[in-house]
């Protein structure tokens, strides 16, 4: 099953591959919301290889996964992949500077079933991929604008 969304900002392209970059912040907003998580890479800060178990509750049931940056191209794209007993999970974030000053990000979601349960929950989900859409890219925008928000506060617009 694939997601894809694109938002426009009006934030340098630099500034918002940092702001994606800050994997130390994301960590921290991944654990207000209950996920726990652990490095398993020995890199300083972020970067391609860098690595983490992942666990968290959904539907009722913990579920695991790990996650490895696979790309990381400053200031153009960051691509991760994850895997769980279940499934395997890819996302790739592109950058595209549309002017100094304003930035297009795209992301893209690919989930594939590992297993023939995890096939029959993807069949079941698509039934409500207009709703799965919708809420995929307001998680986006939301993330896009709290990025411009951060870029306003900062001082540099």
């Amino acid at each position: 099953m694939k997601f894809s969304t694109r938002e426009d900002m009006p934030v340098p392209v630099e500034f918002v591959f940092d702001e994606l970059s800050r994997f130390d912040a994301i960590e921290e907003v991944a654990r207000e919301r209950g996920v726990k998580l652990h490095r398993t890479d020995q890199l300083e800060g972020a970067g391609k290889g860098a690595s983490w178990e992942i666990a968290f509750r959904l539907r009722g049931k913990m579920r695991k996964l790990t996650a490895e940056v696979t790309r990381f191209e400053r200031p153009e794209a960051v691509g991760l992949s994850g895997e769980s007993s279940s499934f395997l999970i890819e996302t790739v974030i592109l950058l595209t500077a549309l002017s100094r000053t304003r930035t297009r990000l795209q992301v893209g979601l690919d989930i594939r079933p590992r297993t023939l349960g995890a096939r029959l929950m993807l069949q079941s989900a698509k039934l409500g991929r207009s709703s799965l859409d919708r809420k995929f890219a307001d998680r986006i925008s939301k993330q896009a604008k709290e990025i411009s928000a951060r870029y306003e506060a900062s001082g540099q617009a």
